[in-house]
């Protein structure tokens, strides 16, 4: 008889719309999904024998231990092979999550910085198609967002806890890598880099705005902003996985929604330029419009980011049959989400209004600074501005987190232990440096906002729709069917074309575009 492997566990048979059952957490929880009323009836499960017709001639003793195994079985779910890796890894390590958790988390990664350049697309779509573009891409996100939440544990014996792992399982081994490596890493390590620029940039307004006159003999440089601002985060960056820094996620969301109401609010209070127009900025050439409005649309699809972290924060929760997981992962997730509506529309129609096509390439901050810092008072300017700081600081964290997964999931595999403390701790500093590397030789990468959201597109709104036909299988020729796949095609094309302005505007402005310009 063939010897089992020491790490599996016996397996109970189980059909495929029975049971899920998944890789042992660290917890020793694990997550068999929900079945509808139809499958309890038709299906058979490990459960099915303890029937009232099976239990009738047996005593009442017998009957309870037996109902109690029932019991058991349907919270737990059906055990299948063991994982040790899973308890190694920062973002499967600790698996007590909850929906308080999931808000804090989709609020930091949904929104930061991008938000506050989206009074620029409006610049160049004007009130009604800027407004009418927001709010499409709005429900789309949200909706993709409720896909990723329910395909978590779309496949039976099995928790998709990264996107790269459910791209697999959706494309196939090769192709899923190939589609998705480079748009997550992109927006893990792009954000991660473009957050040190904005950082440095703000640390640097805030201490010219705070100290004055006083501190301008022998001032920092930029570059050593950047340095400053990276050495807090590899500091931050040693709180060990993804659940030990929800209080961080809960600070970035703080910050990012008082930020965010200050600067739309100061824009609106005060007086609004003379010269201001509500016309579109004019273009030299109508082709030259075409990709001015095609950079503007990738603004705002670069403002909903966070749905490559979405399946992670959805693997920090237990989930067992009873308590699955997606229940408390899209409570949460809604939460966030009105909030962040409750911030992006805000910006975009009051800095809109306020600045109208005077506004700077930078965004509302910007603006705000050029138009205004001298008839605001300097401790609100300042305040703004340590905010910033604050959810950049914190936005690092949860962005830098898969790239953290990333490198000791190389090293587990390879070794077959754990990471020690020394080694985790210089994974993180080589990663904080790396970035900063980045971002001195690059230091556009911050205005890039229409080609980045042309770039990392799908991942929000077009793989989504693929995976949910490729995984569920509706019926072919249905409403479904055509439905996720012309949303798919659709978020396909419409990432070609804004790369293609996200390029274009690159090209146009001698790729000398930044968030703030210090005076």
């Amino acid at each position: 008889m063939e010897e089992r492997p020491e790490t599996e566990l016996i397996s109970i048979p189980a059909t495929p719309r029975a049971s899920t059952p998944e890789i042992l957490t660290p917890s020793g929880q694990r997550s068999p999904r929900l079945v509808s009323r139809e499958a309890k009836s038709s299906a058979w499960t490990p459960t099915s024998f303890i029937s009232p017709r099976f239990l009738s001639p047996i005593g009442t003793p017998m009957k309870r231990v037996l109902t109690n195994m029932k019991g058991y079985l349907e919270e737990v779910g059906h055990l299948t092979k063991l994982n040790p890796q899973d308890a190694w890894l920062p973002i499967t390590e600790s698996r007590n999550g909850n929906a308080h958790y999931a808000a804090f988390h989709n609020l930091n990664a949904g929104i930061g910085f991008q938000a506050l350049v989206l009074p620029v697309a409006f610049a160049f779509l004007g009130w009604s198609w800027g407004i009418f573009s927001l709010t499409i891409a709005y429900i789309w996100q949200l909706y993709t967002l409720w896909i990723l939440v329910q395909l978590h544990e779309a496949v039976p014996g099995k928790r998709y806890n990264r996107y790269i792992e459910l791209a697999q399982a959706a494309f196939g081994e090769r192709l899923g890598v190939w589609l998705a490596l480079f748009p997550t890493v992109y927006l893990s390590a792009g954000t991660a880099t473009a957050l040190i620029l904005i950082g440095g940039e703000t640390m640097k307004l805030f201490f010219q705005i705070v100290c004055g006159i006083h501190c301008r003999s022998n001032p920092l440089t930029t570059v050593e902003w950047y340095l400053v601002f990276t050495s807090l985060c590899i500091v931050l960056s040693q709180l060990p996985n993804l659940n030990s820094i929800a209080g961080l996620s809960l600070m970035g969301a703080v910050t990012a929604i008082t930020y965010s109401t200050m600067v739309w609010v100061l824009s609106v209070s005060r007086q609004r330029p003379p010269t201001i127009s509500y016309h579109p900025i004019p273009q030299p050439s109508s082709a030259a419009s075409v990709f001015a409005v095609l950079n503007a649309l990738g603004i705002i699809a670069f403002a909903f980011r966070g749905h490559n972290l979405v399946l992670e924060i959805q693997a920090t929760m237990p989930s067992t049959f009873k308590h699955p997981a997606h229940v408390p992962m899209w409570k949460g997730a809604k939460a966030a989400y009105f909030f962040i509506a409750m911030c992006l529309f805000p910006i975009a129609i009051g800095g809109y209004w306020a600045y109208g096509n005077l506004m700077p390439s930078g965004g509302i901050l910007n603006a705000l600074y050029a138009f205004h810092s001298h008839d605001i008072p300097k401790g609100l300017l300042a305040m703004a501005f340590l905010l910033v700081v604050f959810n950049c600081l914190s936005s690092f964290q949860i962005y830098s987190m898969p790239a953290f997964d990333s490198f000791e999931a190389s090293y587990t595999s390879r070794t077959n232990r754990p990471c020690s403390v020394w080694v985790r701790s210089g994974f993180r500093v080589f990663y904080g440096f790396v970035s900063l590397l980045i971002g001195v030789a690059l230091p556009f990468l911050s205005s890039l906002a229409g080609l980045l959201g042309g770039l990392t597109l799908p991942v929000t709104f077009a793989y989504p729709c693929f995976m949910w036909v490729l995984l569920k299988q509706p019926a072919k020729h249905s409403f479904s069917w055509y439905f996720h796949w012309i949303l798919g095609w659709l978020g396909i094309a419409f990432s070609m074309a804004f790369s293609i302005g996200g390029i274009w505007s690159m090209v146009s402005n001698g790729l000398e575009l930044k968030f703030f310009k210090p005076s």
